[in-house]
């Protein structure tokens, strides 16, 4: 995902990074071109007019509109819930992290516990990401649990049942109270529920045949709609074509993109920034320096 200032209006109106147009550019180009072809032969297809008016793609164009809509939101939800689940792993992260440093008996080195939730976050986005299993993991885990999760099918699983045990082994030498070990687990649960609810968006997309049918509706459409235009706006055909012909395939692209959260298109959800923001208020509960913050990418406003 891009991360940067918002820009300028004028700005706005200029920015390619992001805009889905790269995507796109081939479909535009070929509409346009289509548009001009049927202007110049005046709506002739081999020496047949085509007598098509701008009535029926007015009634097409709504019903068209709506099943992008619907496209959106069903997309947007999943994206959505995502963000809410990487959400929940900070908020249940930050949660373990105090209770352990403050809860727990005298004599209790609840560092590599936090470091822990560290390496169970880089887990997630490991997974979700197709990221080598280990990547980021050292120094976070113990070198003979990094190799267990580097073997590991779910290693953010593994790495569950590595915090499930280092709570049970303080609780069973006395250093914290079973009530509030409980109270703990609670919280690794939660944990749990998150990387299920991701694998949950990850493992099913949205149905093949809605896309199928979105696509055919949105491409048809626009390329009939230079014969249904050409008789009634002339030489304006190829620039009111363009502009709908724009919506319809930038809206079906991003509603494509956001389906899938976790990829590393531009539109999806910024993982790589979310588990900084993990780290960094973890670490800080250690009382480390954490590393700075990504900056918004400012040299790319007109990109």
């Amino acid at each position: 995902m891009i991360i940067r200032p918002r820009p300028h209006w004028i700005h706005l109106l200029f920015v390619r990074r992001g805009s889905l147009l790269p995507r796109i550019l081939s479909q535009q180009i070929f509409v346009l071109l289509l548009s001009c072809a049927v202007v110049v032969v005046h709506g002739q297809l081999f020496h047949w007019k085509v007598t098509l008016t701008s009535a029926p793609f007015s009634l097409m164009g709504v019903a068209l509109a709506i099943f992008l809509g619907f496209r959106i939101n069903a997309s947007y939800d999943r994206y959505w819930e995502a963000r809410r689940l990487w959400g929940t792993v900070l908020i249940e992260g930050r949660n373990l992290a105090r209770h352990a440093l403050t809860l727990t008996g005298g004599g209790v080195d609840a560092r590599p516990f936090v470091l822990g939730l560290i390496a169970f976050a880089m887990a997630m986005r490991n997974q979700f990401r197709g990221r080598p299993r280990q990547e980021g993991l050292e120094g976070l885990l113990p070198a003979e649990t990094v190799a267990r999760v580097q073997a590991a099918r779910c290693a953010p699983a593994l790495i569950l049942l590595w915090l499930g045990q280092w709570l049970q082994g303080v609780r069973e030498a006395g250093h914290l109270s079973p009530m509030l070990a409980q109270h703990m687990e609670r919280s690794v649960d939660e944990l749990s529920a998150a990387l299920g609810g991701c694998e949950r968006i990850a493992n099913t997309p949205l149905p093949f045949t809605y896309t199928v049918i979105l696509h055919r509706s949105s491409y048809l459409y626009c390329m009939m709609l230079p014969f249904g235009l050409v008789d009634t706006i002339g030489w304006m055909t190829p620039l009111v074509v363009g502009f709908v012909s724009y919506t319809f395939f930038a809206l079906e692209a991003l509603s494509d993109e956001i389906e899938e959260p976790f990829g590393t298109m531009p539109n999806d959800l910024a993982l790589d920034a979310i588990v900084a923001g993990i780290e960094a208020s973890l670490r800080e509960l250690l009382g480390e320096t954490p590393a700075p913050a990504p900056q918004p990418d400012a040299a790319f406003i007109l990109n």
